[in-house]
């Protein structure tokens, strides 16, 4: 009885996890629900729930109108009302609701370590972003989000220098974006859910070109040394290379570099060796916990390593659950965790995985990471809608 109940502890300790996640936390701010005034749980009249303090952040001053975020249906701020399950489930799960363990390992900044230095964005100027690139020629930062105009461009000092991708129905404009990267020559390249296509953009905004039924699920997306677009399709499990003659608008060529693979997602290539980094979501076997896996392949895409959440758990009191993947300029693997929420080195592919934390403080639910030529790195955190920039602390 006693091996029983300790062999079911961390499934009963991952389903109260998932039950936190899922259905405990505000899917605007990312904050948890509470009995406390601003943390009390709301019904839209749509049916979607958010906090309080998120109802009067996005109701008009005078008209009390709002927009949900998740459906965009029309509500009124003072039609809503308490969420009784969800207040109902706070009172069952009452104590069992701790900080995850993550949170302890988080140490003092030594020096060296990585520090927030600037932020910009935030809720209004941006809305739930889902992916983050550099122009390689300006250093301007690209956000794609779900904003009425999906791509975001930011200058240096993180003011907003133009905008454009319609939300809407026509082959230009952009329904539900979810990876963004900018080419050698400044065309932007984006993975639109929506209608399952690939949208190539010039700088300012101009349609390019438009590559659909070639994809089941396009997501992540890159540019390679050579110009190249690697892409991953999360449901036919593949991953792309495009060879696309931005200038003239025209896809050359398509050519499959890997095949089953389990929901591939976040892509990543190194500049320094030409290596792809590939973020999986397999689903666990006999359970509804999704974990996470890191392939990388090499520049003639052989695989030299892999690690997954188990593999990680060894080196960490905490489950890992990596969200998006990068390299650093030295050619280590970098990804964002959203459990911790942290930054992890994952060491150079040839010696996987060596890891240690890179930022452990200051961070919500990190979905996109960058880094500039400077070496500061750019995190896109998606709770606080806003990209944090890090840099070393020699302090």
């Amino acid at each position: 009885m006693g091996a029983e109940a300790s062999g079911s502890r961390p499934e009963l300790q991952e389903l109260m996890r998932e039950a936190e996640i899922s259905l405990l936390e505000c899917k605007v701010c990312f904050e948890r629900f509470g009995h406390r005034q601003q943390r009390r749980p709301r019904n839209l009249s749509c049916g979607h729930v958010v906090c309080l303090a998120c109802v009067a952040a996005l109701a008009h001053p005078r008209t009390l109108a709002l927009e949900c975020p998740f459906c965009r249906r029309a509500c009124r701020g003072c039609d809503t009302s308490d969420c009784l399950p969800v207040l109902h489930l706070i009172e069952l799960l009452g104590s069992a609701l701790r900080q995850s363990p993550a949170a302890h390992r988080a140490a003092p900044s030594a020096p060296g370590a990585l520090t927030c230095h600037h932020a910009f964005g935030g809720w209004g100027t941006l809305v739930n972003p889902t992916g983050l690139a550099l122009c390689p020629k300006t250093g301007r930062v690209v956000v794609v989000h779900d904003g009425k105009r999906r791509v975001k461009i930011f200058d240096s000092g993180g003011g907003c220098a133009h905008q454009f991708g319609e939300k809407g129905d026509a082959a230009q404009d952009i329904r539900y974006p979810v990876d963004v990267t900018v080419t050698n020559d400044c065309h932007v390249v984006v993975t639109d859910a929506g209608d399952r296509s690939i949208k190539v953009f010039d700088f300012f905004g101009q349609i390019k070109l438009v590559i659909g039924d070639q994809f089941s699920l396009p997501w992540g997306v890159e540019t390679t040394p050579q110009n190249g677009i690697v892409v991953t399709d999360a449901e036919a499990g593949s991953l792309h290379l495009l060879d696309v003659d931005f200038a003239e608008g025209v896809l050359r060529r398509t050519e499959r570099l890997q095949a089953h693979l389990c929901n591939p997602r976040g892509v990543a290539v190194s500049w320094l060796t030409g290596a792809i980094a590939v973020l999986e979501h397999p689903l666990a076997l006999g359970s509804r916990v999704c974990s996470t896996r890191v392939k990388v392949f090499s520049s003639s895409m052989q695989l030299v390593s892999q690690v997954d959440t188990f593999g990680l758990s060894l080196y960490f009191p905490s489950k890992i659950t990596a969200s998006a993947v990068t390299f650093d300029h030295q050619g280590n693997v970098i990804v964002a965790d959203t459990s911790g929420p942290a930054i992890l080195c994952l060491g150079k592919p040839e010696e996987f995985p060596v890891p240690k934390p890179m930022v452990t403080h200051g961070l919500s639910h990190p979905v996109a990471l960058t880094f500039t030529k400077e070496n500061s790195l750019l995190v896109l955190d998606t709770a606080s809608h806003s990209i944090k920039i890090y840099k070393v602390d020699w302090g």
